[in-house]
């Protein structure tokens, strides 16, 4: 018998080696929906919101749970405040069950494959530079290899497609790591740097000057991502750098599309990357009047990466695709 003691409730908890072996899990009944379930509950640290993200009921929910701590013989969760919280020994399992789901859900995508002889489906996430600089041309040219693939981008900051990434719901991503997340858990490969730029409407006042500085900017408006992202810690940095006063009338949103509407109908700043604005300023229409606004200085966003989470294989399609993005990569570079 081995004691082990759990570091988050202190608890001291009997364990027969035994039920280690190969497949003693298993044999002591261990299911699919007993690892949906672990997975249901780490992503919501609540039962009611696992219980309805898997169609059941509460009780059968808590039914489940009590079921896998008699199988594992160790305590899986504790109740807080608001709901609930892995253990340690919750996460462990939690951890090998995601994976688990993962390769089956692959497995599921491989053999349907095979059966159509189609290129099946690549679940990819981007940034908004890379997303037009990279994927387009890579999906343009990975159509050609497999016909019938179907890929599906979002397009996001990088806090939410990393988390994205972990929780399984896509192949792989353009972007970069977050502060607050394990490096450890992904495998990073860099393959450009995001250069960003201000944007206007046509007609904005400061466009009368041959280039803005940034004591010109305060006294306006301005469109940002949302507080914490990247982008927008960069610009903040730029101001507080130089002494400058930060902007105080701000508007926040993750959506393109939101931003141009108020750069185009207000007399409002927005930073974006530049690849974007330029494509955005090359097809002028009444829907997307912006410009690029002269400044006299630079913004150098931190580089962005291929990133895949360690140790999860992509399926076949999902790597042509990566591979081609990459290749795009080193175009871009060497031209």
């Amino acid at each position: 018998m081995t004691i082990i003691s759990d570091p988050q409730t202190h608890a001291h908890v009997d364990i027969h080696t035994d039920i280690f072996g190969d497949d003693a899990l298993l044999r002591s009944g261990l299911k699919l929906n007993h690892l949906r379930m672990i997975v249901a509950i780490e992503d919501s640290g609540q039962i009611s919101a696992a219980a309805e993200a898997l169609n059941i009921s509460q009780p059968a929910a808590s039914r489940i749970l009590s079921e896998m701590e008699s199988i594992v013989k160790t305590p899986l969760y504790e109740r807080i405040a608001r709901g609930v919280v892995l253990t340690t020994f919750g996460q462990a399992l939690a951890r090998r069950a995601r994976k688990i789901m993962l390769e089956l859900r692959e497995a599921g995508r491989e053999i349907a494959e095979l059966k159509t002889g189609k290129g099946g489906a690549v679940f990819i996430g981007a940034v908004t530079a890379p997303a037009m600089s990279l994927v387009v041309p890579a999906i343009k040219r990975v159509r050609t290899a497999l016909p019938g693939i179907e890929v599906t981008i979002q397009v996001e900051t990088s806090n939410v497609l990393a988390r994205e990434l972990l929780a399984a719901r896509h192949d792989f991503i353009i972007s970069r790591i977050p502060d607050d997340l394990n490096p450890r858990l992904f495998q990073v490969q860099e393959i450009g740097v995001e250069k960003a730029c201000l944007i206007v409407r046509g007609g904005h006042p400061l466009l009368k000057k041959k280039v803005a500085s940034l004591d010109d900017l305060p006294r306006y408006d301005w469109v940002f991502q949302p507080a914490g992202t990247l982008l927008r810690r960069t610009i903040e940095d730029l101001f507080l750098a130089r002494g400058v006063s930060l902007p105080e009338n701000i508007v926040n949103t993750s959506s393109l599309l939101l931003t141009c509407a108020t750069v185009c109908q207000t007399d409002a700043i927005a930073p974006i990357a530049l690849d974007v604005a330029q494509f955005l300023a090359s097809h002028k229409s009444k829907a997307s009047d912006v410009r690029v606004l002269p400044i006299d200085f630079d913004i150098n966003v931190r580089p962005y990466s291929l990133i895949t989470v360690k140790d999860r294989a992509l399926p076949p399609s999902a790597r042509l695709l990566y591979d081609l993005v990459l290749a795009e990569s080193k175009k871009v570079a060497a031209a």
